[in-house]
């Protein structure tokens, strides 16, 4: 449960950026059942913000578990970033998260310059600078800026694009291979997506490296419609539910 959370916040489609896939007062809300069981909901929301005098894009992302769900594993993550208009470069991230007893309270602030993130413990009332690679991203302005990567619509069935983000103090490699295309059947109607599959690390959660799977409509808006994660102990899955303010209209084949 916990470990789709992040996923949601990252998925979905850098030599270039543009801001064309998306805009101020874009929403998603995501529904995370459990078999037949409603887990939980997660949201993404952009708004605007300021940093270093500059109007930047602050997205605000939350995932919470409801009914009897959250009598068993409760869930309660804000993770946050704010990430400058034009280069899609983040200047700063936020992560706050109660999984189950488990709890982190970190800011984290990116100096592009250098190439270094101070990196602010709240819990543990520490802080500590460390060293990342140039264009790094955070696990939520990475979701925005793979949107807009030039080459997500010309990827053949077995490529795969990679970018470097930060996460849990270190940068790792991020690789989301194509699998093809496919018409999907959703609440709105049936959308036309592009399928992708994250290689993740296998072994705790998830059963081998490429347990995920994720559904991107294929339109001008790269809008993540389905997620999929098999675990060590069952599967989970997150559908489009809600959303409003997309750049473009949404391709809807049929209703």
């Amino acid at each position: 449960m916990k470990k789709l959370l992040a996923i949601i916040m990252f998925f979905a489609l850098g030599d270039a950026f543009s801001q064309d896939a998306f805009k101020t007062g874009e929403f998603f809300k995501f529904r995370i059942h459990y078999g037949v069981v409603n887990a939980g909901y997660a949201t993404l929301e952009i708004k605007d913000a300021v940093r270093n005098n500059k109007k930047v894009h602050h997205v605000v992302g939350n995932g919470y578990t409801t009914g009897m769900t959250k009598f068993f594993f409760k869930v309660n993550d804000n993770y946050e970033s704010y990430f400058d208009k034009n280069t899609g470069k983040p200047y700063q991230y936020v992560r706050k998260i109660d999984e189950g007893g488990y709890k982190k309270d970190q800011e984290g602030f990116f100096n592009q310059d250098k190439n270094t993130v101070l990196v602010k413990d709240y819990k543990h009332k520490s802080e500590k600078t460390i060293s990342v690679t140039e264009n790094v991203q955070d696990i939520v302005s990475v979701f925005y800026y793979l949107r807009n990567h030039p080459n997500v619509d010309k990827l053949k069935v077995g490529e795969a694009i990679a970018v470097d983000m930060f996460f849990d103090d270190e940068v790792t490699k991020f690789k989301l291979k194509f699998i093809g295309r496919e018409d999907l059947s959703t609440k709105f109607g049936t959308i036309s997506t592009m399928i992708f599959r994250p290689l993740v690390q296998a072994g705790r959660v998830f059963k081998e490296e490429e347990s995920l799977t994720v559904w991107i409509s294929d339109d001008e808006n790269k809008v993540p419609v389905r997620i999929k994660a098999s675990l060590a102990v069952g599967s989970l899955k997150a559908d489009l539910d809600e959303y409003r303010g997309l750049a473009h209209t949404l391709a809807i084949k049929s209703k």
